[in-house]
């Protein structure tokens, strides 16, 4: 018997979604926010990411120390993170620790101390991962196409600029966080082991008297100058592709995915065997479909030698053309026992679960049951995924390069 998913939605517009499943030890849940990279001020990118670092500073009762002293006491482990449009608190722990997890957590969302003599640490994590980013040059390649491949201000990068963030005050940090932590908009996604009421009444305790705030800021879109080409002095090349999808709110999306899947995923995916087994021209090469809400877009990437590197780019670029032509059946079959495995380990995942519950939530409004999820991928067929193919194919190509030249774009301009 499949577990139930249960929604509630609080006064102040959070939603709250569970799906409780006895047969676990553990609870995981996910708390997503309103306060995504898209909300910083154009001369404060990277503002987002601060806030966020600076919640786990203290809050409610607990200093910085005793805050984090007690989520390791309760064995929660957790994770923060800021995206496009939401910043994410997650953490998974015994069950009995659920409960004063959560009370932690509201009090890092609602009640931050912020305090003034910690913010040049805050800086310092946040400089220091900025400097990583920057590193690690096929990361920078992608962060670069995806900022001209999605309209801003939603191509963003959440780790922000240097001079932003170090130039950054308190007062800018708590005005964020007035302005974009609050619930409208906000989900709670719950998997595991635990009581659906008890998690409710808590909920309804500890968020139920959160209220929006009237003046909260809309994104503020930039002008995007387009790179198509990075210089870099190394003998290596990093090549970034990228073409509009559909995102996970279209009735077509699970085509689109599989598709992507068919070139990339596994070690008999086209762009591994074209690319990378029979030609030698890369020493890695993939593709995925990103989604955000309202938009998608499939990100191709492939590292090689300066040497190989215009060759790398035409049949990397002609394996995506080449996409167009359709799938076998054989391929369907091969992604499709990859899938049921992905769905089974999810399954035994309270952590993905929980994650899946918010995930859904927040692009379809709804959470899907595993079983609906699975009968919508056995429901797909070499001729769907064909038909919408024939309908939406790879096109229109973003380019971008990294390394000693720039090289030819395959249709024709400077990459």
């Amino acid at each position: 018997m499949n577990p139930e998913i249960k929604t509630a939605v609080l006064p102040g517009g959070m939603t709250l979604v569970g799906e409780a499943d006895r047969s676990f030890q553990s609870a995981a849940f996910q708390l997503c926010v309103p306060a995504g990279c898209v909300f910083d001020p154009p001369e404060r990118f990277g503002l987002a990411s601060l806030t966020c670092e600076m919640l786990l500073r203290g809050a409610g009762e607990r200093d910085s120390h005793r805050l984090i002293n007690d989520l390791e006491n309760l064995g929660v482990e957790r994770g923060e993170s800021v995206g496009v449009t939401q910043s994410v608190f997650s953490g998974a722990a015994v069950a009995s620790s659920l409960l004063p997890a959560l009370s932690i957590y509201a009090d890092i969302v609602r009640r931050p101390h912020l305090p003034e003599d910690l913010l040049d640490a805050g800086k310092a994590v946040c400089l220091q991962e900025l400097q990583g980013l920057e590193d690690e040059p096929s990361q920078k390649l992608m962060t670069e196409l995806r900022r001209q491949q999605y309209p801003a201000p939603w191509g963003r990068a959440s780790h922000g600029e240097a001079e932003a963030i170090a130039a950054a005050t308190m007062d800018e940090v708590a005005e964020f966080h007035r302005q974009r932590y609050q619930p409208d908009g906000a989900i709670l996604a719950v998997a595991g082991s635990f009581d659906w009421d008890e998690v409710l009444a808590a909920t309804q305790r500890l968020f139920g008297d959160w209220r929006p705030v009237a003046d909260a800021e809309p994104p503020v879109a930039e002008t995007v100058t387009a790179a198509a080409h990075l210089p870099s002095d190394t003998n290596q090349c990093h090549i970034g592709l990228a073409f509009e999808s559909v995102p996970y709110r279209h009735p077509d999306y699970f085509q689109a995915w599989s598709a992507v899947g068919v070139l990339s995923g596994g070690m008999s995916s086209r762009l591994f065997t074209e690319v990378r087994e029979k030609r030698g021209l890369c020493y890695t090469v993939s593709a995925a479909l990103q989604t955000q809400v309202e938009r998608a877009a499939v990100f191709a990437y492939a590292g090689t030698t300066a040497e190989r590197a215009q060759e790398t780019l035409d049949v990397t670029h002609g394996e995506l053309v080449r996409l167009r032509q359709g799938v076998t059946q054989s391929e369907l079959g091969r992604l499709k026992a990859r899938i049921k495995s992905g769905l089974i380990m999810q399954q035994e995942s309270t952590s993905s679960r929980a994650a899946a519950l918010a995930r859904d939530t927040r692009h379809l409004g709804r959470a899907r049951p595993v079983s609906e999820l699975a009968a919508i991928i056995d429901a797909v067929t070499a001729d769907s995924i064909n038909k919408f193919l024939s309908e939406q194919p790879p096109r229109e190509f973003k380019v971008v390069t990294l390394g000693p030249e720039p090289l030819t774009h395959p249709q024709g301009a400077t990459a």
